[in-house]
């Protein structure tokens, strides 16, 4: 694969999320200038994408369908092909800005058939557009129950042992030891494994893309990292244990030796640090600590990763905006960041 990728470019398989949502609009923007020798198929609702085509300014007649991911990227550059996993939606069910059974059962079809071209060789990378929990637990396809969002229900098709979201932009990049919980439930979840889990992906992610040193700092969980204990004992018992373990591990292999990792450091010190450029990433101990900063810094452009899985998987950092689906009020800098970050990151696996 990897002469391949670089002779001739990435192949980006995007999965443009709910029908009624912005994903079909901030998809067709940011497919119209990919990145230089990448090449593009969308997943998704053709009477969907030709309405919302019209809406954002990109000639309908560009979209091709499509029936296998080989004749999407072969197509002459300009044109964009389209696959569609599923029956085709009426007007109402996709309708912008009102979510139906069957457009939650469409969006799930894309990322599943995303995934498997990715984990098949079929496609480098998978682009996801935001989708809607609800309706895709509503719609009762199969794969929906209990559908908590990409990086779960990815994690769970294609079998990987562990996953860690983060987040990345060009300032730095954060990631999670603990994602969708319950503040009451984050000190229990902050072991010695998970952090030592989150802090080895987050590394080698970034010794992936980044020349040269790499400085990562892992964040402590209590006010001052606890005040030698004063003010909680976790950064004691887990986290510094788990830096420790990460160092060793990270020393072992040439490819994260350059990779230094500090901490427990003060969460508020971390974040700002990593900001000003003086960490590379920042791992953080509960959702908020990490996405507030995130958020302040770099929103609109900051992309979710999944880093353990066996795919090369990036997403937006926002949500479905069913205020400005079809609306033409779209704004694409989060996926043309997402499809951006995932093509280096399919050239740099393709390198290994």
């Amino acid at each position: 694969m990897s002469g391949r990728v670089r002779a001739q470019g990435p192949r980006l398989v995007v999965s443009t999320g709910c029908p009624s949502g912005v994903g079909p609009d901030v998809s067709l923007l940011a497919a119209r200038a990919l990145p230089r020798g990448a090449r593009a198929v969308l997943l998704g609702d053709m009477g969907c994408l030709q309405e919302r085509a019209r809406a954002v300014g990109v000639d309908p007649s560009r979209l091709v369908r499509v029936a296998t991911a080989a004749e999407g990227f072969s197509l002459e550059r300009g044109l964009l092909g389209v696959v569609t996993p599923h029956r085709a939606l009426s007007p109402r069910d996709r309708r912008a800005g009102a979510p139906s059974k069957a457009g939650g059962a469409a969006q799930l079809a894309y990322v599943d058939l995303g995934a498997d071209w990715a984990r098949d060789g079929l496609a480098d990378a998978l682009v996801t557009g935001p989708v809607s929990k609800a309706a895709v637990v509503r719609s009762g396809a199969p794969g929906s129950r209990g559908f908590a969002g990409h990086t779960e229900h990815l994690m769970r098709r294609l079998g990987a042992p562990s996953v860690t979201m983060a987040f990345w932009s060009s300032r730095f990049t954060t990631s999670l030891v603990t994602t969708h919980l319950a503040l009451r439930q984050v000190s229990r979840a902050i072991t010695r494994h998970e952090v030592l889990r989150a802090t080895l992906h987050t590394a080698r992610f970034l010794a992936d893309l980044e020349s040269g040193p790499v400085a990562l700092a892992v964040a402590g969980l209590n006010p001052h990292a606890g005040e030698e204990g004063l003010l909680g004992g976790e950064e004691i018992a887990e986290i510094a244990p788990a830096v420790r373990a990460a160092r060793r591990a990270l020393g072992r292999d040439v490819t994260t030796a350059r990779v230094s990792v500090a901490g427990p450091v003060p969460a508020e010190t971390a974040l700002r640090l990593a900001a000003e450029g003086a960490y590379a990433g920042v791992v953080a101990m509960f959702h908020d600590q990490a996405t507030i900063a995130m958020k302040l810094t770099g929103f609109g452009e900051a992309v979710n990763v999944s880093l353990g899985l066996p795919i090369v998987r990036t997403s937006v950092d926002h949500g479905t905006a069913y205020d400005r689906a079809g609306t033409g009020a779209a704004d694409a800098r989060g996926m043309r960041e997402a499809i951006g970050l995932a093509a280096r990151m399919a050239r740099a696996r393709a390198e290994q």
